[in-house]
């Protein structure tokens, strides 16, 4: 994968959801995931406004303090995404039995390794990209959401964008984004499949931790 197209998947997964409560109401999860559903594209255009919008404006602040810009993009990411569920689909067979400690572990780990190595290269990001929704729909089997967007940029086509969201408490998070066909998901599923071979959970993520494995989609 190209580091740009990386980049802006790493960035998408930071637009995809926003601190809005949806609407599902306190039923049985099968009654409420209708009512939910209506709102999803909503807190994506949302969301990925506010964000673009917060990024512009404090551009320069950001440039001369990294850990402010640290502390709003991990905030940001901890808020908008379901990261433990991701990092379950990341981890695939290999996260089979593992335990909720395991995979927080990975999922802390592969966060901030994602936050070190890519959080700074928001600030190159083109933020006058306006978020045009297209369509929302349920996944099967009930896991939630796919909303369906475009970047609009000027001078360039349109860059598509896919977000695939659940109702986790009542607020929509995104699990996964896919940008032009590629997989947040997916691609460190592929990255780490041949470590996981060799490795543990844990050892997989001392190693994130300490620099010795970095994730970067394989490049």
């Amino acid at each position: 994968m190209k580091k740009s197209l990386l980049s802006l998947v790493i960035a998408s997964a930071l637009l995809a959801g926003a601190p809005l409560l949806a609407t599902a109401q306190a039923a049985k999860p099968a009654a409420a995931a209708p009512a939910a559903q209506g709102s999803a594209s909503k807190v994506v255009l949302d969301s990925s406004t506010r964000i673009l919008t917060t990024l512009e404006q404090r551009r320069a602040e950001f440039r001369k303090n990294p850990a402010a810009l640290k502390q709003f993009v991990t905030s940001e990411f901890n808020r908008t995404f379901d990261r433990d569920y991701a990092a379950r689909l990341v981890l695939g067979v290999h996260g089979r039995g593992a335990s909720d400690a395991d995979v927080k572990l990975f999922s802390d780990a592969l966060a901030d390794n994602l936050m070190s190595r890519y959080g700074t290269s928001l600030l190159d990001f083109n933020t006058k990209l306006r978020v045009r929704i297209k369509s929302e729909s349920p996944l099967p089997g009930n896991r939630g959401v796919k909303v369906s967007s475009e970047m609009l940029r000027d001078g360039g086509d349109p860059i598509p964008v896919d977000y695939l969201v659940r109702n986790v408490g009542g607020q929509w998070k995104a699990f996964d984004v896919m940008i032009e066909g590629i997989s947040y998901v997916q691609t460190f599923k592929n990255q780490f499949d041949a470590p996981l071979r060799q490795k543990s959970i844990a050892q997989v993520a001392a190693d994130l931790r300490a620099g010795k494995m970095q994730a970067n989609g394989g490049q």
